[in-house]
């Protein structure tokens, strides 16, 4: 199965640069990369040392519902293009291992589905969770801090 991985869409991160309110609606706050753990949602790449980023709380899904997990992440101060979406996001190769949880076609966690899986067995997990009928996408996250960190779909 081909798998393609879903960043923040264009149009919410154009929001937040141009001044928007995140999820709690709140203004993000800037601050300066060390260039060590600072994964860019929109990019999915790391925001290098000595690059401006964000910290706001995101939501990433349709509406708020009681599966719509809120929570913290990083994305670059300035435009960043977007990611492309078919290879695997250099930011899901920094940690020894992710968080995946499959979700419903109405946004809902498929019990069952929710584990930590080492980082070289993500995309065969992402895989076999895809293959579920109940599945429509898998949404990774860190496992030391459960930030959400992208959407994996089938291509």
């Amino acid at each position: 199965m081909t798998l393609r991985y879903v960043a923040m869409p264009d149009m919410d991160a154009e929001q937040l640069w141009q001044g928007g309110r995140d999820a709690y609606g709140n203004l993000p706050e800037r601050h300066i990369s060390d260039g060590v753990g600072v994964p860019c949602r929109h990019c999915l790449r790391n925001v290098e040392e000595g690059e401006a980023y964000l910290i706001l709380a995101y939501r990433p899904f349709s509406s708020a519902q009681p599966y719509a997990e809120t929570g913290p992440i990083f994305m670059h101060a300035d435009a960043c293009p977007a990611a492309d979406g078919t290879l695997l996001p250099s930011i899901l190769t920094s940690s020894t291992d992710y968080l995946l949880r499959g979700y419903s076609a109405d946004e809902r966690i498929v019990y069952g589905t929710g584990g930590v899986v080492p980082a070289d067995m993500l995309e065969r997990r992402a895989d076999e969770l895809l293959a579920r009928p109940d599945v429509d996408s898998v949404h990774v996250r860190s496992a030391k801090n459960n930030c959400y960190q992208c959407r994996i779909e089938t291509a």
